[in-house]
């Protein structure tokens, strides 16, 4: 509080400042980062593909490259939809930096066995050290 004198009355006033309360912008903020963790993951896995299954097991704990097949015959590098004379492209662009990421493979079951050899092989071509075909665990 900051004291003022009124000149035409000789007493003292007090004036409040005023303030400004960053407590409910704060609130809105951490509340929308929250909300965006938990549907970044969610939002990245949008698509559908059934894994065959396999007992062979794979961790990755660098960033991940996947190449998806879905049952339609499209073709998603990182959820991202992509033709295949781009993917080598893509793949160039993606491991430039660091030649040794292994690139994930997750083919529907129902896509041809042709089809994911196809997109191996353009992978390779790419300059693809491991390729990893991904599969669903067996319960």
């Amino acid at each position: 509080m900051s004291k003022f004198r009124d000149k035409r009355n000789k007493r003292k006033r007090y004036v409040e400042m005023p303030s400004l309360v960053l407590t409910p912008l704060l609130d809105t903020a951490l509340n929308l980062l929250v909300i965006f963790m938990i549907s970044a993951p969610i939002i990245q896995t949008g698509i559908k593909v059934d894994l065959p299954f396999g007992k062979s097991k794979e961790v990755g704990t660098q960033q991940e490259l996947v190449v998806t097949l879905s049952k339609d015959n499209r073709i998603f590098f990182n959820s991202y939809p992509i033709k295949i004379n781009d993917l080598v492209d893509s793949i160039k662009k993606a491991i430039a930096q660091k030649d040794d990421l292994p690139v994930y493979v997750k083919a529907d079951e129902s896509v041809a066995y042709g089809k994911v050899i196809e997109i191996v092989d353009q992978l390779k071509f790419a300059g693809v050290k491991y390729v990893a075909m991904s599969t669903r665990p067996v319960s």
